[in-house]
Parts: structure tokens; sequence; C-alpha cells
């Protein structure tokens, strides 16, 4: 029976010990670890921790070692995790694209003794923040890096753990702590048991009925999320075989090598699909340009409930043999599904996608609930365009007076690591409040309406709430990223990114003058006259008070790197506000 994480690799070890379990390029070839590899690595792994000191004894989350790891995905990763599970040790991800300081905040309040460092660019960029660190002792490195030990050593030990110590590790036992970048503050430390993790696992599996043995998934959405791991031990259970992405940048690449059955992704990272998708068709002529475009509308047209008429039918599997072919060969050419979560995806892209073939399954949850909560089914009848779906098994949900989405379940966390009043707030009556605004849809879809602490009043004294807003907006090949302002104003304005790329070439289709610099073109007539068009294309869907009256173009896209996104790539409201705040106060002076 599993119970606990380490569980599901088990089993697969029991069941299929040469099947592959996880795959990576190594010096610009595929190499493959059988579940066996796996296993047994991730228990001469435990020997070698234990031989650390680490206590034998499964205490309270405080008293329980702490071990971080910073990564990018590969399979030393699950190894690690699979380790640390099996001694009772609690990891600790930490996001590789965060700065020293908050490396150093997350590294201290966890007392973290032992860390596990990917490469030396990473080891280089953090070490001052890792000499702040007093409880710190051990630093592992999985690449060869001189000076620091390395992880093959711990291995080479070959200490077959003691079985007692693994088999005190039950399902209340706090399994890992994952900080949450949040928009705002420190970083929350979420302590998730292997209760948690297990119960989503096993109620999500249902949703993978599309999944077969032997298939493959790419993974590259980073582990440090809840989402990629859990899903990866789905993917272990189903008996899917985990490729990591070399880097987002050959993402592409990736997915013609590996041939994959499923990934899961941001919507951002699929809008970007679709726009180098849309860049290609711009670039046809002739009959070509028309048929690809033919195809798109009918795509955008599509809707799983109302199939429209015979006649539609028959032009979309045309569609689907002369257009959407192509792309399904792009992404590898088995793609049955793609799972995407963290932000509202545009409805536009589920329609288009899922026309061609490649069923979107958006779905919703938080770190706080490990994480799934709902999500749209790869079953037709399980799904609707511009909900977040049905809920997952043994999830419970219900509406708030004021809006706010409360769930219930075994998949919701223990609390926040040494915040017992944080936690007091959002676990009323053993209920979790999300902050989300939310509603049904034929009484079984989930659909998200807002953020509660994103709605805000204007001067007036009326409330916008900005994300329908802002999703509307980004529809617009023209606007690369949006954030709808206008708290305690008179009217909503909005920051926008234009999408250059775009933008550029609509300037050479007219015969414009097209100038070298971002900033000089955020500041042409023509181009505030084109995103003005484009605002005012889609106010129409929006009461008087929604409407964006103004607006600011940008010449710098908002990254996790220059801080304004989330490593999840959710936008810093304050922080994007502070950087802008010259700009703001011109638009309402």
């Amino acid at each position: 029976m599993i119970t606990r994480l380490f569980d599901i690799a088990a089993k697969r070890n029991e069941e299929e010990p040469d099947a592959v379990m996880l795959g990576a390029k190594e010096n610009g070839t595929w190499r493959t670890y059988s579940c066996s590899d796996v296993w047994q690595t991730a228990n001469k792994l435990c020997g070698g921790l234990l031989s650390l000191g680490i206590s034998h004894e499964i205490l309270q989350p405080e008293q329980q070692e702490k071990i971080a790891i910073i990564s990018p995905n590969r399979p030393e990763w699950i190894i690690t995790d699979l380790a640390t599970q099996l001694c009772g040790a609690v990891l600790t991800p930490i996001y590789p694209t965060i700065s020293p300081q908050e490396i150093s905040f997350i590294l201290n309040e966890a007392e973290v003794r032992i860390l596990f460092v990917a490469d030396k660019d990473l080891y280089e960029r953090f070490k001052s923040a890792f000499h702040s660190v007093s409880t710190l002792k051990h630093i592992i490195s999985f690449d060869e890096i001189a000076g620091v030990a390395n992880w093959k050593e711990l291995i080479h030990k070959n200490l077959t753990p003691d079985q007692s110590v693994s088999e005190r590790i039950n399902e209340e036992t706090l399994a890992t702590i994952i900080y949450t970048s949040g928009t705002t503050g420190d970083p929350k430390g979420v302590m998730l048991s292997h209760r948690n993790i297990v119960s989503n696992v096993q109620d999500s599996m249902p949703e993978f009925c599309f999944a077969e043995k032997g298939g493959k998934a790419l993974s590259f959405l980073p582990l440090n999320h809840i989402f990629e791991r859990m899903v990866s031990y789905v993917y272990l259970q189903a008996g899917i075989a985990i490729y990591y992405a070399e880097s987002m940048e050959t993402i592409g690449d990736n997915l013609k090598e590996v041939k994959p059955i499923v990934f899961t992704t941001v919507p951002r990272l699929l809008e970007k699909v679709y726009e180098k998708i849309l860049a290609k068709g711009m670039e046809l002529t002739g009959i070509k340009r028309a048929l690809f475009f033919w195809a798109l509308n009918l795509g955008f047209k599509y809707d799983n409930v109302n199939e429209g008429s015979w006649w539609y039918q028959q032009q979309l599997n045309l569609a689907n043999k002369l257009i959407f072919s192509k792309w399904r060969e792009a992404l590898g050419g088995k793609v049955k599904a793609i799972v995407t979560g963290s932000a509202p995806c545009q409805e536009r892209l589920i329609r288009i996608f899922t026309a061609a073939n490649i069923i979107i399954m958006e779905g919703y949850g938080l770190t706080e609930t490990s994480p799934v909560i709902s999500v749209n089914k790869f079953v037709s009848s399980g799904r609707r365009i511009g909900s977040i779906g049905p809920l997952i098994q043994n999830v419970e949900v219900k509406i708030a007076e004021d809006g706010e989405i409360l769930t219930k379940g075994n998949n919701v966390m223990m609390g926040y690591y040494k915040r017992p009043q944080l936690t007091e707030e959002v676990m009323k009556d053993g209920w979790f409040h999300t902050g989300d605004i939310g509603e049904w849809i034929e009484g079984k879809f989930l659909k998200i309406t807002d953020r509660k602490k994103e709605i805000f009043k204007t001067s007036g004294g009326k409330y916008v709430a900005p994300q329908p807003i802002e999703n509307k907006m980004k529809e617009s090949v023209f606007i690369e990223q949006l954030m709808v302002i206008g708290a305690n104003q008179k009217f909503v304005s909005a920051l926008i990114v234009p999408a250059f790329v775009h933008v550029r070439k609509y300037l050479q289709d007219h015969n414009i003058p097209v100038p070298e610099s971002n900033k000089e073109i955020a500041g042409m007539k023509e181009v505030r006259d084109l995103i003005r068009s484009q605002l005012d294309k889609y106010n129409v869907n929006f009461g008087h008070v929604e409407q964006v009256k103004k607006f600011v173009l940008l010449p710098s896209e908002w990254t996790v790197d220059t801080g304004e996104l989330t490593p999840s790539l959710k936008i810093k409201r304050k922080i994007i506000e502070q950087k802008q705040k010259e700009e703001i106060e011109r638009i309402y002076s």
C-alpha cells in the first residue's frame, strides 16, 4: 500500500526494475536511468546522508533535519528527493532564480544543515549567502566543483540504510517545506506531509487515464514547484518515463527528440509556443498563408460542448490534416495532453490547441494544497473552456459569502513553517482560504474570477477585478504583457509591454521606418495608435468603470531575473508599481 511518497518509486522498482524511469542529456546524448538504478542510488545516497549524522528519530517538524537543493531539473534531483525522504529528513527546494538575500533568509529560517547544489555557476552565485548560514555544515555538488564534496562520494560509501529508519516514517511525517516566493513580503515555508502529496497523487491519477506504460513525459517546469514535483510521482506511478529538457531554450528540440505523450506547462510558455507558430504563419505567402489563417479561424471557433455543424466538422478534419498535423509534429508527434496551471490560460489558446487534437487540461491549485484542487479532464464531458474544471476526487470546495474559494481535504498543508499566526489566518474551521474569488459553472465546473487581494476600488467606490481584463487584453498579438492599475484613482489604466516582434512586423508591413531600440518603438505615435486600437477592441467586453482609459508602453519585458515575476511567472504587482511609480504618476497627474 502506498502511504509515503517513496513507496511509489519502491513499487515501480518491484514491478519493473528494468523499465526506464528517468532520462537526461549528458554530453550531448540521452542517458536513461532504470527504476532499479534510481531506487538503488537513492538508497545508497540515503545511507551516505545518515552517515553525516542525521537523526534516526522521526521528530516534530522543527527538529527534523532540513536538506536544501538548488538545481535545475535533472535525474539527481528526484534521486535526492527520494534519499531525503528515506532518511526521515525534509527536502527544502530553492528556486535557482531567486536572489542571494532570499536564499540566505530561507536557509537560515529552515536551519538547513546539508545543501545540494547543481553546478559551479550556482555555487559561485550563492557562495556569499552560504557563508551567512551558521547551521550549514555540508555543501554537496552534483557536477564536479573544485573544493566541494561531490554527491558520488556519499553514494560510493555504499552504506545501505537501516530498514527501521524508513519504517518509522508514516503518512503524517513532514516530507518537504516549499517556500513560496509570493508576490509580497518574505517567502513562506509551506509544510507538506507524505499524506498531503500522496493523496494528491492518488486523487489525480484518474485524470491521467490516457497515460500508457512506456510512454514518455518531458519535464521542464521547475521541480522546486509542487506542481511539477507532484506530477512527477503521478508519472512514476503510471509507468511514464520522465525525460528532462536541457533548458527552456531547447524545449522545441527536446520535444522532437523525446516524443512525449504529455507535459506540464504554464500559460506564458504556451503563449510563446503559439507566438512562434503564428510568426511562421505570418511568413507564408499565397495559398499557404491563406490555408494557415483559415485553419486558425476554425480553431478559434472550436468548442468541445457545442461541436458545430457537420460542415464545420468536415473543415476541421481537413485543417487537422493540412495544418494542425504540422503543429503536432513540432511537439514530437505523440502529445495527447498538455496540463497547464499556475495562472489563467487564454481561452483562445485552449480552443486552438484542442481543435488541433492537443488537449489542454487547465487546472487549479496552490502550493498549500499539494497542489491540485480541480482540473479539466481528458474526456470531453469533463472539460469546459473558461473554467478550471471539476474537482478531483476527495477534495471539497465551497464558495464563501464574499466569493472566496475555500477547500478541505487530505491535500491541505500542515501549516506554514514557524508561522502559526499566518496558518491561523488561512485555516478556519478546517477550511483553507485560498485567496481566490470563484464561482460554479453548471454547478460542477469551478471558475476563478480574480484574486481577493488584487481586486481594487476606484476613487468613485467601484470595485475592479484586474485579472479578467488582463487575460482578455493579452489576446492581442501586439500585447506581450499587461498590468491593470487604478486603485483609488478616477479611472483604470494599464502598464503594457508590447510584443515587439509583432509590432516590428506591423511597422514593416505598413512601410513605416523601424527604429532599432524597443524604447524608441514604444515612443512612436504609430505604435501607441496600434495599441490604442487593440484596447478599444477589447474594452467593449467590460463595463465602463473597468475599461482601460490610459496606458504606458514599457520597453523591457518583465522577467524573474529582473524581479517583476515570481518563479512561477505570476506578476509582482507591488514591485512593478514601485518601479513604474513615475510613469503611473504621469498617467494620473
